[in-house]
């Protein structure tokens, strides 16, 4: 599709040991005319705070948002652990006070950074019912894999697309159906980016076909969807 609408580009997992692919990335979507990007940001991996050990990051993130970015909290750590060779979910088996620590103490650190976010995407969009109550009382809006959730309980209907690192995702992926999401997206193209994306060849082929497909299509962030204006 190379008509009119919206693209919603969220580079995911945004943090020490990835800001350098990152900001490359954020550059690489500047030439290709995506000029607003929803940036999530880790505030705590492996419970370090982001701007203890890059504190380059906190110039970098207030740069990007006055240039029109939008900064987003993405769970507290990332944390993925293995349980019977299963992958298990940053908030998965906490209760609603665990999850609720958890999360705030994530707004405290991106707050000290002086970021102010105003959404939250869980890692791998693994979401449980006490995460979503959570949400809902401290965000604007929280997106799903389809869809873009304000707290006043409306969304925005739109399936994100993407290479994704999560096993979910992953198993519903491949550069081959990321074209085809490309061209076939409707009015509103979200489309996920990770820092290893660039690592491979035929990923880096397919994103750029379908943001050359994109290119009329007018970027817009996640803030900007649950505000309503854009």
């Amino acid at each position: 599709m190379t008509g009119p609408g919206r693209i919603a580009v969220a580079l995911h997992d945004v943090e020490p040991r990835t800001f350098d692919r990152c900001a490359l990335i954020r550059d690489w979507l500047d030439d290709h005319g995506v000029d607003r990007v929803t940036l999530l940001v880790i505030p705590a991996p492996d419970l370090h705070p982001f701007h203890d050990r890059r504190p380059e990051m906190v110039d970098w993130l207030a740069e990007r948002a006055r240039g029109g970015d939008a900064i987003a909290q993405h769970g507290l750590e990332h944390r993925q652990a293995r349980r019977a060779g299963n992958r298990v979910s940053e908030f998965r088996g906490l209760d609603e006070v665990e999850t609720r620590r958890a999360v705030d103490a994530g707004r405290r650190v991106l707050r000290l950074a002086g970021v102010q976010p105003q959404g939250f995407v869980a890692p791998g969009y693994a979401y449980t019912p006490a995460l979503r109550a959570t949400l809902d009382a401290r965000f604007r809006w929280w997106a799903s894999l389809r869809a873009v959730h304000r707290a006043a309980g409306d969304a925005t209907r739109s399936p994100a697309i993407g290479l994704g690192t999560s096993d979910a995702v992953r198993r519903l992926a491949s550069p081959t159906l990321v074209r085809a999401g490309g061209l076939f997206a409707g009015e509103l193209l979200r489309l996920d980016l990770h820092p290893a994306d660039l690592e491979r060849r035929r990923h880096v082929q397919a994103l750029e076909r379908v943001l050359r497909g994109a290119r009329r299509r007018a970027a817009v962030t996640y803030d900007e969807l649950a505000a309503g204006t854009a």
